[in-house]
């Protein structure tokens, strides 16, 4: 995939076959292929407990492990510092049980995240007593607020134990430096960093040992595979867990620690393949998902920049470094329900309306009502023909 042959990436994707044209990536991408019959051949020739002497209890014990080394190659871990989860909100949920601060300790909070980054950490401030600061964005423009580390340092204090983030909007597409975040938290002894990465992932390659972060998770469905998530938590930081897991078990890795029971066998055993195909942190195949989503964006933005009835949300120019392929607008004179609903029902592009579980960012700070914004999330194997069409599409209805 080093330089992206298109209609090769797609025909790995049996989705992309349909008549329907996939711009809700954000929301949940299409998923691979191999990845659809992998699970299928586990739940024919492995689909027991594992953990047994017996043939397809090996095999099983065998395939699992399998996942749980992909996840970790993916994010440049280690095994013991992977968890699966039925989804980054339950993970998260998950976590916010294990730590136990003092009370009056405190959290650093990022108001403009996903909801499923902020209700267990307030969730948890309340149980424990602590003290939340809100880590609101700089305005670059009105349009465009951002998580900056300058911000944040003011927020830090000795007593400070958690800062959250998220690594880039689910709504906006807009990139935080989280490297940078990470070495601002650190200069507070003990103090931990969890980032959002569900938006990001998908995207760009993660290397959570050059990051710096404590915490990272992500969601596998949005990176072309099941429904499963995963978190990385690094071993210095699970010093600071309790563990959730029954007394009579081991409690070494983040696993054992926070995951809760057995399940998602099958998912798990299915990320091999993405991983082969992605390729980890270092992997030569990022460059051209980044160079082909550059081209999504770009053709994109021009058209909703270049119109003066459209205001685009977060940041305007089409840098990959910058932002992700996770484009938001409003159309003047157009609730934004009505404009998707419109044009779902006379084309085949399928994109969405909403605040997309980031109620805060949307209401509080972008100052928009229950309808939200448009989100087009693009992936790799969209076509910049697909884009031009969609750009015809919305132009027609919206120049009437």
């Amino acid at each position: 995939m080093a330089d992206l042959d298109i209609q090769a990436v797609r025909s790995k994707f049996p989705a992309l076959r349909e008549d329907q044209v996939f711009l809700d990536n954000a929301g949940g991408s299409q998923t691979l292929g191999v990845v659809i019959e992998t699970i299928r051949d586990y739940l024919i020739k492995s689909n027991v407990q594992f953990g047994g002497g017996y043939k397809a209890s090996q095999a099983s014990s065998s395939r699992y492990n399998d996942g749980v080394e992909a996840g970790a190659k993916f994010l440049n871990a280690r095994k013991d510092e992977i968890a699966y989860g039925a989804s980054t909100t339950q993970l998260l949920r998950n976590l916010s049980f294990a730590f136990a601060f003092e009370e009056g300790d405190e959290i650093v909070v990022s108001a403009i995240d996903h909801e499923a980054n902020i209700a267990p950490w307030k969730d948890l401030a309340s149980r424990l007593k602590l003290v939340v600061k809100w880590w609101e964005p700089s305005y670059a423009t009105p349009t465009n607020p951002k998580l900056e580390p300058e911000d944040l340092k003011p927020l830090l204090s000795p007593r400070t134990r958690l800062v959250t983030c998220t690594h880039a909007s689910n709504v906006l597409g807009t990139v935080h430096n989280v490297k940078a975040i990470a070495a601002a938290v650190h200069a507070v002894p003990d103090a931990l960093l969890c980032v959002d990465g569900v938006a990001y992932a998908p995207h760009r390659p993660v290397d959570v040992k050059d990051l710096g972060v404590d915490f990272y998770v992500l969601s596998w469905y949005k990176i072309f595979g099941p429904h499963v998530a995963m978190l990385y938590g690094s071993r210095k930081a699970q010093e600071q867990m309790q563990s959730l897991g029954h007394f009579f078990n081991p409690h070494d890795t983040l696993e054992q620690k926070i995951s809760l029971g057995s399940g998602y066998y099958e998912l798990v055993a299915a990320i091999p393949p993405i991983v082969a195909y992605t390729g980890g942190p270092s992997s030569a195949e990022w460059t051209a998902v980044a160079t082909q989503e550059s081209l999504l964006q770009t053709k994109l933005l021009a058209y909703l920049n270049a119109h003066k009835d459209i205001a685009v949300y977060g940041e305007p120019r089409a840098d990959g470094h910058l932002r992700l392929p996770v484009v938001s607008f409003r159309v003047a004179g157009w609730d934004s329900r009505e404009l998707v609903e419109t044009l779902e029902r006379t084309t085949p592009y399928g994109f969405r309306w909403g605040a997309f579980y980031s109620n805060t960012l949307v209401r509080d700070f972008l100052g928009l009502g229950a309808d939200g914004v448009v989100r087009v999330s693009m992936a790799h194997y969209n076509t910049v023909e697909e884009i031009e069409g969609f750009i015809e599409a919305i132009d027609k209805v919206i120049s009437k």
